[in-house]
């Protein structure tokens, strides 16, 4: 393979999303718990009074969140909770500025990955293990809170990061909603774009959201679960055959997107799959709720692009984020972690999940939102853990993401792959 410049390399992945922060949505994803400082002792006990600033970057949740704040206070007299709210890029770049010292974010949420560990070695967090709010959760959804032995963050939402799918296009087309295989699900797209519609809507031009692809496309084709942690540390690159295998199955993609994939921004991605234009819309299960509010009335499923031959080990992806944990220099502490352990109660866990339409990490929740009852089995499958949350480096991130929105636009598999790992060798 041709050696390319870093020139080279810039010009090929910064149009398509290179070194802008990337948007995380309230989506799952990570792996190994990164290691690091380690907060103070669990939260002191007190009078839970005063003022709790909440914050967080789910502007979308302010509804639920101000009537979870309405009944927190009416079980305690003095207190106050007010939500600090930040846009979902901001809140990736500047939330750790933002909540050093508490100033704001008494309790605040994080990103898992890069954002988590940022806050974990700042020393933000207070200690949660033993917490009777950790106690609620399920033990196997917690890794993404914990630092070595300690829990200092609770991952609060379990959303799948997969395609999610307008079942009656499928049933119009004859298409197959669970292929097990690549050519399978190659075949089914064929299938709707005969039907006369976008097979998948896919807003590239989003850094975030259009990411959330890529959860899915590695999963089955890594050999190994922390891939992209071992890309960032330089014992897998993307140059290897394995990725080189996985832009290849972007680029059989591309007759299946809509035009203009790789400039899509969320929004216009949204209206086509919610008006029925696009029977998938490649982001997630996060996105539930919002394409019921622009209109969406056909039943939805989610759909996994398995990459493999049919002998995958993954049959979809999850994340687990929206890691609440209560500031290790608030004043307050007594109150921020009352109001910790009433959001993990079943009972407030279970609102906020049928509100948002969003899956909890909490145990004993019912379900009553029809899409997430519908959705609910993928709970008990076999996924992978977002993958591309394991990066700790934003920079290397981007850059490797980068690199199917590339291929997307029409760079070979080769030379993207070239170009990313010439940026990932710089941050070695």
């Amino acid at each position: 393979m041709s050696q390319i410049s870093r020139r080279q390399a810039i010009a090929i992945l910064g149009a398509l999303g290179f070194g802008a922060t990337a948007a995380a949505c309230a989506g799952p994803g990570g792996t190994t718990a990164p290691g690091g400082a380690t907060g103070p002792a669990a939260p002191a006990t007190g009078a839970v009074t005063g003022k709790v600033s909440f914050a967080h970057w789910r502007g979308e949740d302010k509804a639920v969140f101000d009537e979870l704040i309405k009944r927190f206070a009416a079980l305690h007299d003095g207190v106050e909770v007010v939500q600090d709210i930040s846009t979902s890029n901001d809140y990736n770049a500047q939330g750790l500025q933002k909540v050093r010292g508490a100033a704001i974010g008494d309790a605040f949420a994080t990103f898992r990955g890069a954002q988590f560990k940022n806050f974990t070695e700042a020393g933000i967090y207070a200690e949660l293990k033993g917490s009777k709010a950790a106690a609620n959760y399920q033990p196997g959804l917690l890794t993404a809170g914990q630092s070595g032995d300690s829990q200092l963050g609770l991952p609060y939402q379990v959303v799948f990061p997969m395609p999610m799918a307008n079942a009656d296009l499928f049933d119009k087309a004859g298409a197959e909603i669970a292929p097990k295989d690549w050519d399978g699900f190659l075949a089914m797209c064929e299938k709707l774009a005969a039907s006369g519609v976008i097979p998948i809507s896919w807003p590239g031009g989003d850094v975030g959201n259009g990411g959330q692809l890529f959860n899915c496309m590695i999963a089955n084709n890594a050999p190994v679960d922390d891939m992209c942690a071992q890309i960032e540390q330089g014992k897998l690159k993307c140059t290897d055959d394995w990725f080189l295998k996985m832009l290849g199955q972007y680029k059989e993609l591309v007759p299946y997107l809509q035009p203009n994939a790789t400039g899509t921004a969320v929004e216009p991605a949204q209206n086509l799959f919610s008006q029925g234009k696009a029977a998938m819309l490649a982001t997630g299960s996060y996105h539930l709720a919002a394409v019921r509010g622009l209109g969406a009335a056909f039943p939805i499923e989610l759909v996994f692009p398995n990459t493999s031959d049919g002998s995958g080990k993954f049959e979809g992806a999850y994340n687990a984020t929206f890691i609440l944990g209560v500031n290790s220099a608030s004043k307050n502490q007594a109150a921020s972690a009352a109001w910790i352990d009433f959001l993990s109660e079943p009972e407030n866990a279970g609102y906020y999940a049928n509100q948002t339409a969003q899956h909890v990490a909490v145990n004993n929740v019912e379900y009553t939102n029809a899409d997430l009852k519908r959705l609910s089995p993928w709970l008990d499958k076999k996924t992978a853990l977002a993958a591309r949350f394991q990066f700790q480096n934003l920079d290397v991130r981007n850059a490797v993401e980068a690199s199917a929105t590339a291929v997307i636009s029409g760079t070979s598999p080769e030379q993207a792959a070239e170009a990313a790992q010439k940026i990932v060798d710089e941050r070695l």
